[in-house]
């Protein structure tokens, strides 16, 4: 492969713009033998063709030489390929393109590689409808189609210049209405403002896409989180409702008790009844505390009733007096009682 680096350097170094040199350069690679530099293109019809299609792109664009290299196919094949390499100016006002155009082992059936440089100054734009901006590649409407002999290279390349125009690779340039007038267009121009208008759209639409995605993902979270709260709510819900329950039984138990000792009591209050019945002494000083409660209460009682008599005037004071002391003596005669058992006075408040 030296030999043909060396034979181009001798070519093209002291006369880049004229053909006889690229052609010189064409016919020693096809020409050659040698199994380790002669390229990966057996076929003499095969040769010419690809001899003709590279002198005829030669000619149109000076800025391109031909030269030929190993070149690595994704399978991990190595093959020597013809190329043609430079830079493609598309106006005095925008960065100039480096190409490198292989020709397929197969060419002219099978559409030519071409490759972008991505060791520039200008990075690839990313978001480039026909350029790939991690590896260079570029894939066209043209190249996809690829037909013999309708294709070569020429054409292939003028369609470039179209299409890199309007959609420069170093930046975002939209394109303009003049260039997608359909009166204005060919079929091809046409297929590939399509292509373009529907990467943008497919752009966009993936971006918006992506947004809603993100947007539903934090929903969703937000989602789960209520949920969990709500799942501890309810459970917590459930289990006041079961303490409830127990409750509500309690109660009920407690309720139908009262219920039957009250029907109890009232068929004893159809006989003779008294309230202090239900109060029993555990002792003879129980007793004789509850009797003493209960008398000491009624004389206090009957005491005022005997003022309010006396206020209003339907007692005399003397009937008044006379009753007051007899009251008065038996209750100093009870509390003593109390005191002489070591009974405190203090359960008569």
């Amino acid at each position: 492969m030296d030999y043909f680096k060396s034979l181009a350097h001798e070519l093209f170094s002291t006369n880049f713009e004229t053909p006889p040199s690229s052609i010189q350069f064409i016919d020693a690679a096809l020409s050659c033998t040698s199994p380790h530099f002669a390229p990966s293109y057996t076929d003499p019809n095969q040769k010419r063709i690809i001899r003709r299609h590279l002198v005829s792109f030669l000619q149109d664009y000076l800025s391109f030489k031909p030269s030929i290299d190993a070149f690595m196919h994704d399978d991990g094949t190595s093959v020597n390929l013809l190329n043609a390499n430079g830079e493609l100016q598309l106006s005095s006002s925008t960065p100039s393109i480096p190409l490198t155009i292989w020709l397929h082992e197969s060419y002219p059936f099978i559409a030519p590689i071409v490759l972008m440089s991505t060791n520039t100054t200008y990075p690839i734009y990313d978001n480039h409808p026909f350029v790939d901006s991690s590896s260079g590649a570029i894939s066209t409407f043209y190249l996809v189609n690829w037909t013999y002999p309708g294709c070569n290279l020429s054409d292939l390349v003028h369609n470039l210049v179209k299409i890199f125009s309007h959609n420069h690779p170093f930046y975002y340039s939209p394109s303009t209405d003049d260039f997608f007038h359909p009166s204005l267009a060919s079929r091809r121009e046409a297929v590939d403002r399509l292509s373009c208008t529907l990467h943008y759209d497919m752009t966009e639409l993936l971006s918006k896409t992506h947004e809603e995605v993100e947007e539903l993902s934090s929903l969703k979270e937000h989602m789960v989180r209520r949920m969990i709260v709500a799942e501890f709510s309810v459970d917590e819900s459930e289990n006041e409702m079961t303490e409830l329950k127990e409750r509500v039984k309690i109660l009920t138990d407690e309720a139908d008790k009262l219920s039957s000792w009250l029907r109890d009591k009232d068929q004893d209050l159809s006989s003779e009844y008294k309230i202090e019945d239900e109060f029993e002494a555990i002792d003879e000083n129980s007793k004789v505390l509850l009797d003493s409660i209960s008398a000491d209460k009624a004389t206090e009682d009957l005491m005022y009733s005997l003022d309010k008599a006396v206020e209003q005037g339907v007692m005399p004071f003397g009937t008044y007096i006379k009753q007051v002391r007899l009251l008065a003596k038996e209750q100093y005669f009870g509390r003593a009682k109390l005191i002489k058992m070591g009974i405190s006075l203090e359960w008569l408040h």
